[in-house]
């Protein structure tokens, strides 16, 4: 259980030292609350400079609330957010 637990917090503090990472999740995050969510979805499939398998990994983590709203609180706890 602790290993699952530290994992979560180690890709957590990964993407709060990425800054291009953490504006993007803190987008989705934004995204998510706002009910926005399929907007990016429709904008993300559309554009030809990404990837389909970075398409897939942005539409699974997009669309996963827990992690885009415990990566927003752990970011404004640990103070990433400016």
């Amino acid at each position: 259980m602790h290993g699952v637990w530290l994992q979560d917090i180690e890709s957590l503090e990964a993407i709060s030292q990425d800054e291009v990472a953490r504006n993007l999740f803190l987008r989705m995050a934004a995204l998510q609350r706002a009910g926005r969510t399929s907007n990016f979805l429709h904008e993300l499939a559309d554009d030809p400079e990404v990837d389909d398998e970075t398409k897939g990994s942005l539409a699974e983590i997009a669309q996963d609330a827990d992690f885009l709203l415990a990566l927003e609180e752990y970011l404004l706890r640990t103070q990433h957010v400016h």
